[in-house]
C-alpha cells in the first residue's frame, strides 16, 4: 500500500514507522518517562522516549525536570574508599578511649605504611601473588632492576624489616640463612634461596605479625604517652652503613609505601602516596642522608672533580644547594656540598632544585633517574648534578 493510501493516525498514536509497526502512543510514552529518568527502562523503551523527546516539547521539559530531581535525589558518588576514612574512624575512637600503650609519634608512619599495604594485600587475588613485579634501585650512574613477584616483595620487606627487629631484641625471621648477610639485598637473596619454593600468599601471615612486633615493642618500650625519648643509642646496621632506630622505622616505612606502588601497579590496584606529614619525614630523612651519600660518590670518584678544595671542617658553613620540594609534604632544605659535617648556608648557596614531592620520593627510591626527574634548576651544574645523582642513589634492593 502506497503512503497515499495508509489511513490517517488515530488520536493518541503515532504514524506507521517504516516497517509498518506503530509507534507506542504519547501517553504510553510519557508514562515512562519517570522510569527512563531513574534509567530503568528496558533498552527498546529508553530508545523509544528518547526517540519521542526529539518531537515533543512539553515531554522533553518534563523529562529535563525529572532528571534534574533524580539527580538531586542521587548525588553521584565514587565507588572507591576515602582514603582518609581510616585515619578519621582511628582517631574518633582514640578521642573517645585513648589507645593503652599509643604508638610514639615516630613510628606512626610505619604503622600507617604497613597497614595500607596489608589492606592492599587483603583485596588482591590467589592469583596475584605471581603477578610479576620488577624491583628497581639505582647504581653508580645506572638503574638496576630484580624480577620477583607479589609474593617475593611481601618477603623482601620481611627480610630487611628483620634488620630492625633484630637491633630491637626480637627474632631474626630468616634465622640461620642470614647468618654473614648484613645487607639488605643479602638478606634478601638468602630469604629466596633457603625458601623450599617461591613465596606464595602464606608469606603474609609472618610479614603481618613481624610488623605488628615492631610497632607494640618501640610502643611498649618507649614508655607511656609513647614518649619521644626512646633510646637515643639504639641503631639499626645496614650493611655498610646504620641509622638510629627512629630513623630505621622511617626508612622502612619509606621502602613499605615504595614496594606497595609496585606490587599496585602489579595488580592494578588504586595506591595514593603517605599522608602530607609521614611524607615529610621521609623527605626530610632523604634530605639529612644526602651529604653523607655526596661524600661516599666523592670518594668513588662518582662526583664531579675537583671538590677537594672546598672542603670545609665540620660544623662550618659550606656551599650549599637549596632544595626545594613542592606539594604536599613538601619544604625547602639546604644541603651541604663538600662535606657531611658541614652546616648549609643560605649565604653560601650555589645552586637551587625544586621538584614535586612524589617526584623526589621515586628519584631517592630509584623508580625515576637523575635524568628522568623533572626538575627546576638553578645555579651551579656540577653541584646540581652531584646532588641528583647522590638522591638517586640513596636507593637499594
Amino acid at each position: 500500500m502506497s503512503g497515499r493510501d495508509r489511513p490517517a493516525p488515530r488520536p493518541g498514536q503515532r504514524a506507521d514507522t517504516d516497517a509498518g509497526a506503530p509507534g507506542p502512543a504519547h501517553d504510553v510514552l510519557k508514562s515512562l518517562l519517570g522510569a527512563w529518568a531513574l534509567a530503568a527502562c528496558s533498552p527498546g523503551e529508553a530508545a523509544a522516549v528518547e526517540e519521542h523527546l526529539g518531537g515533543c516539547g512539553d515531554c522533553a521539559e518534563e523529562a529535563l525536570r525529572l532528571r534534574a530531581a533524580v539527580g538531586l535525589l542521587h548525588p553521584p558518588e565514587s565507588l572507591d574508599l576515602d582514603p582518609g576514612l581510616r585515619t578519621r574512624i582511628l582517631e574518633s575512637c582514640l578521642e573517645r578511649r585513648p589507645a593503652r600503650v599509643p604508638v610514639p609519634a615516630w613510628a606512626a608512619p610505619y604503622d600507617a605504611e604497613t597497614a595500607r599495604l596489608d589492606a592492599l594485600l587483603q583485596d588482591i587475588r590467589d592469583s596475584d601473588w605471581h603477578a610479576p613485579v620488577r624491583l628497581r634501585w639505582f647504581e653508580g650512574e645506572a638503574a638496576a632492576s630484580r624480577r620477583t613477584t607479589v609474593a617475593g616483595v611481601i618477603a623482601h620487606l620481611m627480610s630487611v624489616d628483620g634488620l630492625v627487629a633484630v637491633a630491637l631484641g626480637l627474632a631474626d625471621p630468616l634465622a640461620d640463612a642470614a647468618a654473614g648477610r648484613p645487607t639488605p639485598a643479602a638478606r634478601t637473596e638468602a630469604y629466596w634461596r633457603a625458601a623450599p619454593r617461591p613465596p606464595t600468599r602464606s608469606v603474609r601471615a609472618p610479614w603481618r605479625s613481624q610488623t605488628h612486633a615492631l610497632v607494640r615493642t618501640v610502643s611498649r618500650t618507649g614508655g607511656a604517652a609513647g614518649a619521644d625519648d626512646f633510646p637515643e643509642a639504639a641503631t639499626v646496621p645496614y650493611g655498610g652503613f646504620e641509622l638510629p632506630l627512629r630513623d630505621a622505622l622511617l626508612d622502612r616505612a619509606f621502602e613499605c609505601w615504595v614496594h606497595a606502588e609496585d606490587i599496585a601497579d602489579a595488580v592494578a590496584y588504586p595506591y595514593d602516596p603517605p599522608a602530607p606529614r609521614h611524607l615529610h619525614g621521609m623527605i626530610d630523612l632523604a634530605a639529612r642522608m644526602l651529604p653523607g651519600v655526596l661524600a661516599e660518590r666523592r670518594r668513588a670518584g662518582l662526583a664531579a672533580p675537583g671538590r677537594a678544595r672546598h672542603l670545609v671542617t665540620a660544623g662550618a658553613p659550606g656551599r650549599s644547594l637549596r632544595l626545594e620540594i613542592e606539594g604536599s609534604g613538601g619544604g625547602q632544605w639546604l644541603i651541604p656540598l663538600d662535606a657531611p659535617g658541614a652546616v648549609g648556608s643560605a649565604d653560601h648557596e650555589v645552586a637551587h632544585v625544586a621538584l614535586d614531592g612524589v617526584e623526589f620520593c621515586h628519584l631517592a627510591a630509584g623508580h625515576l633517574t637523575p635524568r628522568e626527574a623533572a626538575a627546576g634548576q638553578r645555579g651551579d651544574r656540577e653541584a646540581i648534578r652531584d646532588v641528583l645523582y647522590a638522591a638517586a642513589s640513596l636507593s637499594r634492593m
